[in-house]
């Protein structure tokens, strides 16, 4: 799995919006969707933003066992 797959796999799992994640980052909807979907590269600044949201490290993304748990909150802080 690529880490862009990986990127959205967690989004989704966190239910968090392409729209949020997007604001935080501070580009278009489209923009970040491209990014989501491979079409565009992610900076390493990105990814560190993106894991901030998700409220986990940049690392777990290159983890070789990655697995995501489904429905798990994060903490309103993080947000």
């Amino acid at each position: 799995m690529q880490l862009h797959e990986k990127i959205r796999q967690y989004r989704k799992s966190k239910g968090i919006s392409q729209t949020f994640i997007a604001k935080k980052l501070k580009i278009t909807v489209s923009g970040y969707n491209m990014k989501e979907s491979g079409k565009r590269p992610i900076t390493i600044d990105e990814l560190e933003k993106i894991a901030k949201v998700l409220g986990v490290s940049a690392s777990i993304f290159f983890n070789n066992e990655f697995h995501v748990k489904c429905n798990d909150s994060l903490p309103k802080q993080a947000i």
